[in-house]
């Protein structure tokens, strides 16, 4: 109760510091004695402490008249990374602001207020704040307060103002180094294999066709040697070749409508990252699905989508069936309705983790053993 009252004197008035409340009493103390003893010595104490008191709560709310705050727009980082958050306060008042406290509002789940003291700030000039905050998970982080506090030039009455200014932070979620990875090395394959939905071959880059040239490490094949590049470089160079997966078209779908446990939805949103962007390193031309917001391309626009993505979404978007999915889901009772050119990574919740589970044997996938680290996980063979 009594906070609140101060939080609300605070925004709207001044609320008296500790040593106000001191000095309130004192004053009283000698304006009583000097009722009761008529003494002039005693009026004169208890004038100069009220005058004093009164100086002390008009003084804080015209020190903070003319702040504005600005703040610079904040640059999109990956879950571990710190936030770099920028802010101008600018005095656009005759006078200079002094001892002034700015308290940046974040939201709870990303930290605590962070708060920082101003000695003083000149007329018609600005002072720029810079901090770095830590992050632990993805997200979209939206915030839109920041706190001009001042009790000078006494420290009797503390005086606060708001000033609203959005503020968005975009954590990506962290995309993990694949070396290789069976599950979509094997799908470039296969389809490759195929032909396009068409019926055209795709042409796609051989285990034949020269990618780069690198110097000799110990155990590449002797056969790999470019003689020729050798010769011209006075060193062994040895030709890199191109897997087979390009040029094919592959979706990478999270299943973000259904139920999940928390911590398996985390690695779901990692691994959907790290598929994504081992699928680009190999040419293929790939794509992001989710429950609300469908098809997503580009780098950009697929981290923030898996930035944003959150369990039991509504599914606004059917999901597409004209081309090979990477199903990432914990619901087996989904794979029943892939194709046969998809594959699928499970998580296992608690209650089935100690079940057997049966799977149609023409759409091979992973199970992922939470056990292990994700990035094994994905580089495994898959069950078929």
């Amino acid at each position: 109760m009594i906070k609140s009252i101060t939080n609300w004197l605070e925004t709207r008035a001044v609320a008296p510091a500790y040593s106000g409340w001191v000095l309130a009493g004192i004053t009283i103390c000698f304006f009583g004695a000097a009722i009761n003893t008529m003494a002039g010595w005693l009026y004169v104490i208890s004038g100069i402490s009220s005058a004093l008191l009164v100086l002390s709560a008009l003084l804080p709310p015209r020190s903070l008249v003319g702040l504005t705050v600005t703040r610079l727009p904040i640059a999109a980082i990956t879950a571990g990374d710190e936030l770099k958050i920028e802010l101008e306060i600018r005095n656009q008042g005759k006078q200079a602001a002094a001892l002034v406290r700015v308290t940046d509002i974040l939201p709870f789940v990303l930290g605590k207020p962070v708060q920082q003291a101003i000695e003083a700030i000149p007329p018609q000039q600005s002072y720029r704040w810079t901090y770095y905050h830590p992050t632990q998970r993805r997200g979209v982080y939206r915030w839109h307060t920041v706190d001009l506090a001042s009790a000078a030039p006494l420290g009797l009455f503390w005086c606060r103002r708001h000033r609203q200014h959005q503020a968005t932070a975009i954590v990506y979620p962290p995309v993990l180094p694949l070396a290789h990875c069976p599950l979509v090395d094997r799908m470039g394959q296969e389809d490759s294999l195929r032909g396009d939905p068409c019926g055209v071959p795709i042409n796609t880059a051989t285990s034949g066709l020269t990618r780069s040239l690198r110097p000799y490490r110990m155990g590449d094949p002797i056969r790999l040697i470019h003689w020729r590049s050798s010769a011209r470089y006075g060193e062994l160079r040895v030709r890199e070749l191109e897997i087979v997966t390009s040029g094919q078209e592959i979706i990478i779908a999270l299943d973000s409508g259904g139920s999940w446990l928390e911590e398996n939805f985390e690695q779901a949103v990692i691994a959907a990252a790290s598929l994504y962007s081992y699928s680009q390193k190999q040419q293929m031309q790939v794509q992001l699905w989710t429950a609300s917001t469908g098809l997503v391309k580009g780098d950009r626009q697929v981290l923030e989508t898996l930035a944003k993505a959150n369990i039991a979404e509504d599914t606004n978007n059917p999901l597409p069936s004209s081309y090979p999915l990477i199903w990432l889901t914990q619901n087996p009772l989904t794979l029943s309705s892939l194709s046969s050119r998809s594959r699928w990574l499970m998580w296992q919740n608690s209650a089935s983790s100690g079940e057997k589970m049966t799977f149609k044997q023409d759409i091979p996938g992973i199970v992922i053993d939470t056990e292990r680290s994700l990035q094994a996980e994905l580089q495994k063979s898959f069950h078929t």
